[in-house]
């Protein structure tokens, strides 16, 4: 086995700036549902964005644009709402432009590793862009 299999993905956890808006509607952590998160992340789109987010952010939030997707508007609103609903990710609205981060400290108090295997995951290009 090489070193690189063995090699454990770094999950960067931007802090919190002041001021921010208020976050859209999603699951209180402790009605956070292992089925319905799990169910939120069989999408392989939706486990490419929240993959990015753990292992490339660049800021605090970002928005749709920042993940280079070409897909159009309609279909990756949907998917960023099922991971908001899921408890996934949070978002918040800046004007209008929603921006999203992956709600790290409340997973993994929920579910413990289970962020640590979507940043492990090795997606295939043909179904996450």
């Amino acid at each position: 086995m090489s070193s690189t299999a063995n090699e454990v993905p770094v999950i960067k956890v931007r802090p919190e700036p002041e001021s921010l808006p208020d976050p859209l509607p999603e699951p209180a952590v402790e009605d956070l549902r292992l089925e319905t998160v799990l169910g939120a992340l069989s999408d392989p789109l939706r486990l490419g964005i929240v993959r990015k987010l753990l292992l490339e952010s660049e800021a605090f939030d970002h928005s749709c644009g920042w993940f280079g997707l070409d897909r159009p508007k309609s279909s990756l609103t949907h998917h960023f709402r099922a991971l908001r609903e899921a408890g996934v990710t949070r978002q918040r609205q800046y004007g209008l432009e929603r921006r999203s981060h992956v709600r790290v400290d409340d997973l993994n108090a929920r579910f413990p590793g289970l962020l640590g295997l979507v940043a492990a995951w090795v997606p295939d290009r043909a179904s996450t862009g």
